[in-house]
């Protein structure tokens, strides 16, 4: 049986079962289908032009309406956001294999195919399904952001712009998160120069003013889904740690290994008004396994005292990894460097 921690932290399993290998491949394949829901339901219909991949497809669909009309009949004779996606990513994808390494790719490359399949399949509508821009930016970024959460939460990636960084991030010393807000900036600043849609003109209205209006709302929906991805990672990966005061410690702590599957410390302490020894388990849990934390206290032990607080970050086998810059950017330390 999978547990919360396993699912989230798949790297704490010694070894990967096939089961959970295709659990985090169906999350991968099912969360990315609200991607293609806004793209195909919110920002083409509205000629949004938003950040990453996306908006470069959705830019060159605008770009190129009315132009083949023979071969994309049912996209208005423009280039399909399906197939540009996959072309590009298809090509980004080889130079990554050849850079950074062909297990970085693989599953990126479910990601890429699951995207691709979801904006074949979903229509999209002449008409937007929130009406107000500014709502439908909004809500749009949001629900594309919750999307994203759920595909990065289990190591999966719908490729794009996260390949460029990881490509850039393999030959400089540059972060991922200031790479892709370059590429963000320069995509959605494009906006500006693009032909405006009839839908968007209005007549004795300044077209730069349209435009620039155009370039907001790509802004709005950039922020609206980078506040979405960020609280639902903080919300998946916020830990707490536990300190538990119980005379049934080892019950208590036995239970926690095998239900929780985290590690247990117990420590030896004195009450200072009884002047007894006592045994405090010290446990690092998800915030969402701490209800579990609980149920196992107050059924072995309902008069333990136990206290809680929020961590900033846990770090280690279960948790996050620890990330250091490659050795190759490290400054050297001299040998004959000692400590005084």
């Amino acid at each position: 049986m999978l547990r919360y921690s396993q699912l989230v932290n798949p790297h704490i399993a010694p070894q990967k079962s096939r089961l959970h290998m295709l659990i985090e491949y169906l999350v991968i394949i099912i969360g990315i289908a609200p991607m293609a829901l806004m793209v195909n339901w919110v920002l083409l219909p509205h000629a949004f032009v938003g950040g990453g991949l996306t908006g470069i497809c959705s830019a060159i669909y605008y770009v190129t309406g009315g132009m083949f009309p023979s071969l994309f009949p049912e996209y208005g004779g423009a280039i399909p956001v399906w197939l540009t996606t996959f072309v590009f990513n298809a090509i980004l994808l080889l130079i990554a294999g050849f850079t950074v390494g062909w297990r970085f790719c693989i599953r990126t490359m479910v990601g890429v195919a699951a995207i691709t399949f979801w904006y074949r399949v979903i229509p999209i509508l002449p008409q937007p399904i929130i009406e107000d821009p500014w709502l439908g930016s909004i809500i749009g970024g949001f629900v594309f952001g919750l999307s994203l959460g759920c595909v990065l939460a289990v190591n999966g990636s719908s490729g794009g712009t996260d390949i460029v960084a990881m490509i850039v991030n393999h030959y400089r010393d540059i972060s991922l998160g200031n790479i892709m807000l370059v590429c963000d900036i320069l995509i959605i600043a494009s906006a500006f120069f693009l032909p405006l849609p009839e839908s968007m003109q209005q007549e004795g209205v300044n077209p730069h003013y349209l435009q620039t209006k155009r370039v907001l709302y790509g802004v709005c929906m950039t922020v609206s889904y980078t506040v979405a991805v960020d609280w639902l990672m903080t919300r998946l990966h916020r830990s707490v740690h536990f300190l538990i005061y119980s005379s049934q410690y080892e019950q208590i702590a036995t239970a926690i290994n095998r239900t929780v599957n985290r590690g247990v410390t117990v420590l030896d302490g004195t009450g200072w008004y009884s002047q007894k020894p006592v045994k405090v388990i010290s446990v690092l849990v998800r915030k969402p396994e701490s209800s579990l934390v609980f149920s196992i206290v107050n059924e072995l032990d309902p008069n333990a005292l136990v206290s809680i607080a929020d961590v900033g970050g846990v770090f280690g086998s279960g948790f996050d990894k620890i990330k250091v810059k490659s050795p190759n950017n490290q400054k050297k330390v001299p040998k004959n460097l000692h400590m005084s």
